[in-house]
């Protein structure tokens, strides 16, 4: 019963990693180098991840400046930016790339504060799956009847605790979000 318990609370653990990572690609109108952690840029015929291509630094809080260690390359990174339709249009200076990233309107922080919601709502029905697949762990293996129901609570209180720590994030990340 501990593995089982231990492997619940282990995958409770990468939801929560997970449902982070995926809040920080929200962005909130301040520039964060990990907007461009998707992005892949043609390098010698290789797609190559544009962090392994430059510098990427924050000047002011709504800029990000990209220096790529190869001038060569500024075009490939210009061109991958664009098409990765982050709604923010490169600048080249021919050393560098700047990407100012846009104020937020009233409307696109209410919209983003229901993509975060729906975010934390797909963590929590992980977390409820994580619940079931332990809870039916437990039960296979034939304990008698209260060790069952005391494991069954051992998994609730893991998941009560994961949801409280889904609740606080999203609660930040709405302040984040809604702060002009």
């Amino acid at each position: 019963m501990e593995t089982i318990l231990l492997n619940a609370e282990e995958k409770m653990e990468n939801t929560i990693t997970s449902l982070e990572g995926r809040f920080i690609n929200v962005r909130a109108g301040r520039a964060n180098p990990n907007m461009l952690d998707g992005i892949s840029v043609e390098y010698y015929g290789t797609p190559t991840p544009l962090k392994q291509l430059a510098n990427i630094s924050i000047p002011e809080a709504r800029q990000l400046m990209i220096k790529p260690f190869d001038k060569g390359i500024l075009g490939g990174i210009e061109k991958a930016i664009f098409e990765a339709n982050l709604g923010i249009t490169p600048n080249n200076n021919g050393e560098c790339i700047f990407l100012v990233i846009p104020p937020l309107t009233e409307e696109r922080r209410k919209e983003l504060v229901k993509q975060v919601k729906q975010m934390a709502e797909e963590a929590r029905i992980a977390l409820r799956n994580i619940r079931q697949d332990a809870n039916t762990g437990i039960k296979n293996l034939k304990l008698p009847e209260d060790v069952e129901k005391e494991g069954n609570n051992e998994v609730q209180e893991l998941i009560n605790k994961y949801n409280k720590v889904i609740d606080e994030k999203l609660k930040v990340k709405e302040q984040e979000l809604m702060t002009i």
